[in-house]
């Protein structure tokens, strides 16, 4: 399993994402994450296993924060 990092919330609401060492975009919802998750080739991740997933790092905040 690659490394995945979801970076805390900016201004706008967006967290960078990062899979092993690579940005791969900016989220602003779990869907976004899901959907960049898959494009690097985990195709059968889900929005539940995003909100729960022990592999995935949430700096500043969780799968709940946003900051908008």
């Amino acid at each position: 399993m690659p490394q995945v990092v979801v970076h805390p919330p900016a201004a706008d609401g967006g967290r960078r994402v990062r899979v092993g060492e690579h940005f791969v975009g900016m989220a602003y919802t779990t869907l976004d994450v899901v959907e960049f998750l898959r494009s690097a080739g985990l195709e059968d991740v889900e929005p539940r296993d995003v909100v729960a997933a022990e592999w995935i790092e949430w700096r500043g905040g969780g799968p709940e924060s946003w900051g908008r």
